[in-house]
């Protein structure tokens, strides 16, 4: 699975572009569940072509556009149409249910 840094500057574009499905994750260097998603993330059995990690402690814009209230946070994006939070446990079997739920719905255009 693909792992990429977004920032302010870079996001926007990129998932705009990006083909299939992108998990965004917003995350802290200071706090101790964004470090326990860091590590996991990568290796668990998501339907994701990426993971899309912001730091939210350096881009405060995306913070906002995507209202962000606590860390991790995580949205679903794909081919370009924003799907959504995942408010999931960091726990592939729940992750994955919730990817399903948002994709569900009906997409809207990026924060």
């Amino acid at each position: 699975m693909e792992e990429i840094d977004l920032n302010d500057g870079t996001a926007d574009r990129f998932l705009l572009d990006a083909q299939g499905l992108s998990l965004v994750v917003f995350h802290s260097r200071t706090c101790g569940n964004c470090k326990l998603a860091r590590e996991q993330l990568p290796g668990m059995d998501l339907p994701v072509d990426r993971i899309c990690w912001v730091d939210a402690g350096d881009n405060g814009g995306l913070v906002e556009r995507y209202e962000v209230f606590h860390l991790p946070a995580m949205f679903v994006v794909r081919n370009g149409a924003f799907h959504g939070p995942v408010q999931a446990r960091l726990q592939d079997w729940d992750i994955r249910q919730q990817i399903s739920l948002a994709l569900d719905g009906y997409p809207g255009i990026l924060p």
